[in-house]
């Protein structure tokens, strides 16, 4: 089925996907070639997932359980040579 050209709101999962992936991870890089993107955007996807919080649901993660530690060092997993970060508590 062919879509109207220019019509954003068609799939807004998707272009909310892309807006993110672009504003915090592509318009900050110089990609290399095919496979450098793909690495990138692997990582992003990962972060995306699994590190992210999200607005749409009240600041939770897609993937996985945000640790409820109160005590214990605070890390940092950086991704995309620290681009991109993700601070959590190390369990006690």
């Amino acid at each position: 089925m062919r879509l109207p050209a220019r019509s954003p709101n068609l799939n807004a999962h998707a272009e909310r996907f892309v807006g993110s992936i672009r504003r915090e991870c592509l318009d900050r890089l110089m990609i290399l070639g095919e496979r450098h993107l793909r690495l990138v955007i692997s990582e992003y996807v990962a972060h995306y997932n699994t590190e992210r919080a999200h607005q749409g649901m009240g600041g939770r993660l897609i993937e996985g359980a945000r640790s409820e530690q109160l005590n214990g060092e605070v890390q940092c997993r950086q991704r995309l040579g620290g681009m991109l970060s993700y601070y959590h508590r190390e369990a006690a």
